[in-house]
């Protein structure tokens, strides 16, 4: 369900890097908040369900199942006696403004979750656990059944701490194999290199300890620190036991900061969810956060926070925000206080925020643009917990540039002797500021490929892989870029009205080739752009077996807008509802089926349960009759010589049949969905999982060695961005840092302290699926034999900002 993870999540984005005023904890009816919402429910939602007994046994459901996901903690005798109290009755509560029914159930869920740990911590201290039996214990159990009573509950925890303990043992001789093998990789190397030589990637990168000198700088030009390690040296490591342990007291913990309204969240975000999964309740601080992710800025002081030992650490900082331009916070510091102001008079308090949730320090650190706000830090690397001092930053502006459009220009190997210019636009979102109209992703979009246009492309692949979606606005927009004026999408309401959206362009602004990548995470305004353009044979979809299958729409509705004038609705946050459903125009709904590829590529996911159809309560699919619109081509595009040509080459690249192998036994593993209690059977299996780890890689390191002897040239990537689009000189991919591409400075990793990820390994340095999209991509430049298309004069002006 939606919100599980907001429930125990350990990491946030400073959403602290806040959007809005925070107002105090105001005294809130939430009583009155669920009868509201209830009837905006009603009488808003696509179905005008009422909300009755039949909704009240499926909101009590899924409360449960939302609370105990795994049927670990509630008893069966428990789920009954609810079942008893609550199933068919809880509309008539909420009616009435009563909240009690969704109270009652959490404490008796907290207090199950209090009787497990300290029978898991009496376990853990007792037991003599010896991982020679031939018992399983199921990998997923939201389908299993509670256990019947207390002692059946002790007897599966039995099994779950001993598989707990045993992923623990498993995953220390991995960490131990995997640094005694690396430590002799590294003998064998200095072994086998004279004294003084120097490879040529050695001569081409500064030595080691010149590498402070070029590491970021902070506003007072003092070098970024690296976080400090979890443990110092002499300090020993945690046993399996103390882990296991930490990690239930951790949710203890959590849990014992779920204050009222946090529970209220919970069984609303459930009630919306009864009606559809993509109907949500959204508090307060999850209204302000959808604000931020749409409009990719925010106010507050630019950092990434995560939970580490009770406290709050500074994972990274947004370049050019506000804690950036102050520069004495760093990296790996830990937040010990948060203040307000200027630290005088009555500003002088501070809040302890030791063990408090990430949520509620977000909510602290949040502020007006230009007040201040003082944290209390022990600086990374520090050993002293007392060795303390306070850093005061001014609230501003903070873009955030990670989900911003970006895109590539690539220039191919010679085939038959010719290379080729390709585009790529990657987009993750369809993001816009629906309040103000400053930020639109087809602004950016339009901008990145007018300058890929002056560059001569000849053909353009839009990467929606990992697209949720966003704002409809900008995907009927983002079409018109790519066909003249048409229709884009039509919709229903519960009336059965049906209504059409057109894209206004007199003409598109490129003409050239086009494939549209997509996978299963791409949904929503994804599958409208990815859906019309496939309806007006404008582009090859390429991608996993389908898209998400989300075609509904959802409107923002504040509750305060419909409670009483003289009530407190400082905290009544928004809900999120379906109002229509979504259709091709070629008559065709994009729910539960999503956007079938025209050319598919295998996909572990594709075997997994992920997608609309997997959710509960979907929408049906259906269809309604196609809108007139004209083919953006006289004669269908090639497909079948496409799809053949991607056959070949697809039998032909083993990096596909790994996938097709791993695909197989992952179907196997979820179909059996168990998982062995005996240690010697679990370390065969990850024993012939590394081996074929490690025969892989072998065989990509010789596939990579015989390219490199065999190719002329490989491929040329250049990156663009919002930040460089305009300027006169093209960034090669390989001088591009992740710091210029997220505009985030975050924490070296240890196990790739040189910045070089795994698509090294890959020939050409690219995954198999951009690689075979690009191919594609010239298949179709060829098959159509249209020349390149350039941006005109005017365009290629506009689009470097003269």
């Amino acid at each position: 369900m939606r919100k599980a993870s907001s429930l125990f999540s350990t990491v946030a984005l400073l959403t602290v890097l806040a959007a809005a005023p925070t107002p105090s904890r105001a005294e809130t009816n939430f009583g009155q908040v669920a009868m509201h919402v209830a009837y905006m429910l009603q009488n808003h939602h696509l179905s005008h369900q009422e909300f009755d007994e039949t909704v009240s046994k499926k909101l009590l459901e899924a409360y449960l199942n939302f609370l105990d996901y795994s049927h670990i903690y509630f008893t069966q005798e428990d789920v009954d006696k609810f079942r008893s109290d609550y199933s068919g009755t809880l509309d008539k509560h909420i009616h009435t403004r009563n909240i009690s029914p969704a109270l009652d159930i959490y404490y008796r869920y907290e207090e199950r979750v209090k009787e497990r740990v300290a029978f898991a911590k009496k376990a853990l201290e007792t037991k003599k656990f010896t991982f020679d039996s031939s018992r399983v214990i199921d990998v997923k159990r939201e389908k299993a059944p509670w256990p019947k009573d207390v002692a059946a509950a002790d007897a599966l925890w039995v099994d779950l701490i001993e598989g707990d303990l045993l992923a623990e043992r498993l995953s220390d001789r991995a960490r131990e194999d995997a640094q005694k093998r690396k430590a002799e990789e590294k003998a064998k190397e200095k072994a086998a290199k004279p004294e003084g030589d120097k490879s040529a990637a050695a001569e081409a990168a500064p030595p080691k300890t010149e590498k402070v000198e070029e590491a970021p700088k902070t506003a007072k030009g003092e070098p970024v620190k690296k976080a400090a390690p979890a443990k110092g040296k002499d300090e020993p490591e945690e046993t399996p036991e103390q882990r296991v342990l930490k990690r239930y007291e951790r949710l203890l913990e959590q849990l014992a900061e779920n204050e009222q309204e946090d529970i209220v969240n919970y069984f609303l975000s459930c009630l919306a969810g009864s009606y559809d999964p993509h109907t949500e309740y959204m508090s307060q601080q999850e209204t302000d956060n959808f604000k931020i992710t749409m409009q990719h800025s925010l106010v507050g002081i630019g950092a990434l926070l995560s939970s580490k030992d009770n406290l709050a650490e500074i994972q990274g900082i947004v370049v050019g925000g506000p804690a950036d331009k102050q520069g004495e916070l760093k990296i790996g510091d830990r937040i010990l206080a948060v203040g307000q102001g200027d630290g005088t008079g009555s500003n002088s308090d501070w809040v302890d925020i030791k063990y408090m949730k990430l949520q509620k320090i977000v909510e602290m650190i949040r502020g007006k643009d230009g007040t201040v706000v003082r944290l209390k830090v022990n600086p990374a690397g520090s050993e002293d917990p007392s060795n303390t001092h306070t850093i005061s930053i001014v609230r501003g502006e903070v873009e955030l540039k990670e989900k911003l459009a970006n895109a590539e220009l690539i220039q191919t190997p010679p085939v038959d002797g010719k290379s080729s210019k390709l585009g790529w636009i990657n987009l993750s979102a369809f993001y816009a500021d629906m309040e103000e109209g400053t930020v639109s992703c087809t602004a950016d979009v339009q901008r990145l490929l007018k300058r890929l246009m002056a560059e001569k492309i000849e053909g353009l692949v839009v990467d929606l892989r990992g697209n949720g979606g966003g704002s409809l606005e900008e995907a009927i927009k983002l079409t018109g870029l790519f066909v003249p004026k048409g229709p884009v999408v039509q919709a229903k309401d519960w009336r059965d009205n049906v209504t059409w959206r057109d894209c206004e362009n007199e003409r598109a602004v490129y003409e050239g080739p086009l494939v549209v990548l997509t996978d299963k995470a791409s949904a929503s305004a994804s599958e409208i752009f990815a859906a019309a353009l496939q309806d007006y044979r404008r582009a090859v979809v390429i991608g996993e077996k389908s898209t998400f299958g989300k075609g509904t729409v959802q409107t923002i509705l504040p509750v305060e807008r419909y409670m009483p004038f003289f009530s407190d609705k400082s905290r009544a946050g928004a809900l999120k509802v379906t109002i229509q459903k979504f259709y091709r125009i070629a008559g065709g709904s994009t729910q539960l089926k999503g956007v079938i590829p025209d050319v598919q590529l295998p996909s572990l996911r594709d075997v997994m349960e992920i997608g609309e159809d997997s959710l509960p309560n979907a929408l049906p699919y259906d269809t309604i009759p196609a809108r007139t619109f004209t083919y953006a081509t006289k004669t269908p595009l090639p497909l079948n010589e496409i799809r053949s040509r991607v056959e070949t080459r697809i039998a032909a690249n083993p990096e596909f049949q790994y996938v097709v192998e791993d695909t197989t036994r992952l179907k196997e593993r979820i179909d059996r969905n168990t998982i062995s209690l005996n240690e010697k059977e679990r370390q065969k299996e990850l024993d012939e999982t590394r081996a074929r780890s490690e025969t892989r890689k072998t065989e990509r390191k010789a596939r990579v060695e015989d390219l490199a002897k065999t190719a002329k040239a490989g491929f040329d990537q250049y990156r663009l961005t919002l930040d460089n689009v305009d300027k006169p000189d093209l960034v090669k991919e390989s001088n591009f840092t992740k710091e210029q591409a997220t505009g985030m400075r975050v924490a070296e990793s240890e196990d790739d302290e040189d910045g070089v990820g795994d698509l090294k390994q890959f020939p050409y340095g690219m995954d198999p699926a951009k690689l075979e999209t690009l191919h594609v991509l010239r298949d179709l430049i060829q098959l159509s034999g249209r020349p390149a298309q350039t941006a005109n004069t005017s365009d290629a002006r506009k689009a470097n900002g003269s």
